[in-house]
């Protein structure tokens, strides 16, 4: 069992927090747009193109009818009774893993796809780990009529090699990233390269609150349906209206700024949970990377120390700057899991609630278990945690483990 690595300050819900951000996309001393001469253009049109839509109603009108439509949304909140029971806490489930292609990532990358038609663009260039941001952008672009390119780790096309299948039905090209640690990182520098060359009839449909800006401000507002569903659901299911903790897992980190952002104003503490090999928001340093300044693992030297995961999805050395910013407020808290806890808390979850998890999402309900053990969750508290994925994926890993 790993410790926690910072220690609790009291939520901060200052005004404009999870707003949008400073100029050039800065969060505190975070952010910005740390791009090529060739890509300044292009994201520049992004922003352009991005804030013409949101101001929109017809673009609104047409996400929200392909997230209910399309993507099942919205998605239940479901109480873990038994397991909340064995804990003493009341642990409620943002059921993120019911959306069609079965993650949150479908969320963003509908926002996405619709703004890359509306400027023109017919293809979709995207980077995958786990291959669910892969499959929600081949989706998302069968769905549409473009085309999609998938960039993804070799060492992930082994792993995850139910997903590779899914979007070469799906129609999306996917090619293997054979260089560096062959997993994520790789997979999204070699997604930049690529777009470098074909800005003016693509858009890279970036999967996390990373990259240069705007893509981490504008991957939270399309993430951020999750936050607000809950607000809501939160406001009718709990005396209080709002819940003692919110808890998501973090890689780049959409699902739990999209989760965050629905309670951003409240007084619920926030817990993002990486994984003890990927702790960019828990032990990182400032850095640059893909595009923006945030907390990356780097040695002595500054350069990027390779993250490694159970999960394919959290196998990334850093974290959104959105998050590095609010650890340095203390709004949000940054703790670890282990591979071990995150498979023995799936295993858990399936056989006390009959839901088999991403292995994403069990590092955040692995914190719970720990947390609720330890005393750290006192007895009675609510916690809502952001179930974000299913655990299809992950079959071939988990049969050699349980």
């Amino acid at each position: 069992m790993m410790p926690d690595v910072s220690p609790w300050r009291e939520p901060v819900p200052a005004a404009g927090t999870m707003g949008e951000p400073r100029g050039r996309g800065r969060f505190g001393e975070y952010g910005g747009q740390y791009a090529p001469e060739s890509l300044v253009e292009a994201c520049r049109e992004v922003d352009e193109a991005f804030r013409e839509a949101r101001a929109d109603p017809g673009f609104r009108g047409a996400l929200a009818e392909l997230l209910a439509l399309h993507a099942g949304r919205p998605t239940p909140l479901t109480p873990a009774r038994r397991l909340s029971q064995e804990l003493g806490v009341r642990l409620y489930l943002k059921r993120e893993d019911l959306t069609h292609t079965g993650s949150h990532k479908i969320n963003n990358v509908l926002g996405q796809a619709l703004l890359a038609a509306r400027m023109g663009r017919r293809r979709l260039i995207a980077e995958t780990g786990a291959g669910q941001h892969g499959v929600a952008t081949a989706t998302a672009a069968a769905l549409l009529g473009l085309e999609a390119t998938v960039f993804m780790g070799e060492r992930d096309i082994e792993r995850q090699a139910l997903n590779v299948v899914r979007m070469r039905m799906l129609g999306a090209e996917v090619i293997p990233v054979t260089t560096g640690s062959r997993t994520l990182k790789d997979a999204t520098s070699e997604a930049m390269r690529h777009w470098v060359g074909v800005t003016g009839d693509s858009h890279y449909c970036v999967g996390s609150v990373i990259g240069p800006d705007p893509y981490p401000w504008m991957v939270r507002e399309f993430q951020r349906v999750i936050g607000d569903e809950a607000r809501a659901q939160c406001a009718a299911e709990l005396r209080t209206g709002v819940p003692d903790h919110v808890v998501a897992c973090v890689g780049g980190g959409s699902n739990a700024a999209g989760t965050f952002a629905g309670f951003a104003d409240t007084s619920a503490r926030f817990v993002g949970v990486e994984a003890e090999g990927g702790a960019g928001a828990a032990r990182g340093r400032p850095g640059v990377l893909h595009g923006c300044r945030s907390l990356f693992l780097q040695d002595d030297d500054g350069q990027i120390v390779e993250a490694h995961s159970i999960a394919a999805g959290l196998d990334y050395p850093g974290v959104g700057p959105e998050h590095a910013h609010l650890r340095d407020l203390g709004r949000a808290r940054y703790v670890t899991v282990t591979d071990e806890e995150a498979v023995a808390a799936a295993v858990r979850l399936a056989r006390t609630e009959g839901i088999v998890p991403a292995l994403e999402s069990a590092h955040a309900l692995a914190w719970v278990i720990r947390a609720a053990g330890g005393g750290e969750l006192p007895a009675g508290s609510t916690v809502l945690m952001t179930l974000s994925g299913r655990g299809d994926k992950d079959i071939s890993t988990l049969k050699e483990l349980v």
